[in-house]
């Protein structure tokens, strides 16, 4: 059995970036909030993972509020996530540099939720019990391809409103529904919680292919729903891809909840495994092998199942009740599959190309990828280098990445 050899390259992928994220935050909110009361409190909204910058984006929010005289403070806006506890989601913040003494604010974390009117719904409405409390909230969110199901709204600031601000109840409830339920009652859902008037703007955040900052837009509330769709559209543009769209084992060295809802991203890998959801036309990808998982999944591996082979190491860093609550609320069972675990990276390898049948030498197509979120340097095989090599740049020619232990040698 062969052991890979691959060409490490760097990809020209284009796109802007915001030079100065702290006064683009101000000048967008600035632009957008309503005069305040002297000491009005306001939630400002934030959790979503793998954000570019998303610490510096809230303290800028925080001190924006408090120039216009109000007292802001943090919730975490997350459905499951952290095991669905109070503590779990305030330390995922955490894992993402938002601190109270980083942001300037206090954070207040509780899973406690307050039902609203769900007029002509026959779905129930949720929001968190502090925000719903304060005189204002703002949503903190980037906006980009769902990893579930696809459609006007996907992720971004209206899903931020309906699941993230309504906790674990908000969750279970639109879950029931499956994909298609998602897709269709999320934003209509997103209607009565703007009926309330507390939503008064939200921060969208886009990215480019580099996981750099491209696009900060505050949007005032009652117009979130008209504005998102033209923001998904240019995330979309934004998205990056893999180098090519036929592979035979794609190698990922880490997956992780900060770098997507189900650890790899399936708009990147090509793959969904939701009962009902069509699969992607590409990229086609034979096999697919993961080598760990980040420390600030805590454990919770969900999104398992996009994967053919992982390593033992992995297998050992699971937290399952984390893992399960999260299937359990998305009802997305076949994410949380463990697939085939293996001794180490070497033996991972050799399991996923022995998957794909007879390779004739040489032909083999493998690419190595950090993760779905960093893609602009990647490693390839040498038949896969031959055919992209005048688009790319050549940072280090064929090498071993695997080293005499069977582990990954880092990038």
């Amino acid at each position: 059995m062969i052991t890979p050899r691959l060409f490490t390259i760097r990809r020209k992928f284009s796109g802007t970036t915001v030079s100065d994220i702290e006064a683009t935050v101000t000048r967008e909110m600035r632009r957008c909030l309503p005069q305040l009361r002297p000491g009005a409190r306001i939630a400002i909204a934030a959790g979503s993972r793998g954000v570019a910058n998303i610490d510096r984006i809230v303290r800028a929010a925080v001190e924006c509020i408090q120039s216009a005289g109000g007292k802001p403070f943090i919730v975490p806006a997350m459905g499951s996530h952290g095991g669905a506890t109070a503590e779990g989601q305030a330390r995922v913040l955490a894992g993402y540099g938002i601190t109270e003494e980083k942001a300037g604010a206090p954070i207040v974390a509780s899973m406690e939720t307050i039902q609203l009117p769900a007029s002509g719904l026959d779905n129930k409405v949720f929001m968190d019990r502090a925000a719903h409390g304060a005189d204002g909230v703002v949503l903190v969110n980037r906006i980009k391809p769902h990893t579930d199901f696809h459609g006007r709204y996907e992720s971004g600031l209206v899903k931020m409103g309906v699941i993230g601000l309504g906790k674990h109840a908000a969750a279970l409830e639109l879950h029931a529904f499956g994909a298609s339920g998602l897709r269709d009652r999320i934003p209509l859902t997103f209607k009565a919680v703007v009926e309330t008037g507390k939503i008064l703007l939200g921060i969208a955040v886009i990215e480019n292919a580099r996981d750099e900052t491209a696009h900060i837009e505050a949007v005032p509330g009652n117009r979130i729903l008209e504005r998102e769709p033209a923001l998904l559209d240019m995330a979309r543009r934004n998205m990056p891809c893999l180098p090519v769209e036929d592979i035979d084992v794609l190698i990922i060295d880490r997956m992780g909840k900060e770098i997507s809802g189900v650890g790899m991203d399936p708009n990147i890998i090509g793959r969904i495994r939701i009962r009902g959801q069509e699969e992607p036309v590409s990229p086609r990808v034979k096999e697919i092998a993961v080598s760990g998982l980040t420390p600030h999944s805590y454990g919770n591996a969900i999104g398992i199942g996009l994967a053919d082979v992982i390593t033992k190491k992995f297998f050992d860093a699971i937290d399952f009740n984390a893992m399960n609550i999260n299937a359990r609320t998305s009802r997305f069972l076949e994410r949380a599959k463990v697939p085939f675990v293996a001794e180490n990276d070497k033996d991972a390898f050799e399991v996923a190309l022995n998957a794909c049948g007879i390779i004739p030498p040489g032909a083999e197509r493998i690419v190595r990828i950090l993760d779905t979120l960093h893609l602009g340097e990647v490693q390839v095989s040498k038949a896969i280098y031959e055919e992209i090599k005048n688009n790319v740049e050549l940072i280090k020619k064929e090498e071993e990445v695997i080293d005499k232990k069977g582990n990954l040698i880092s990038f």
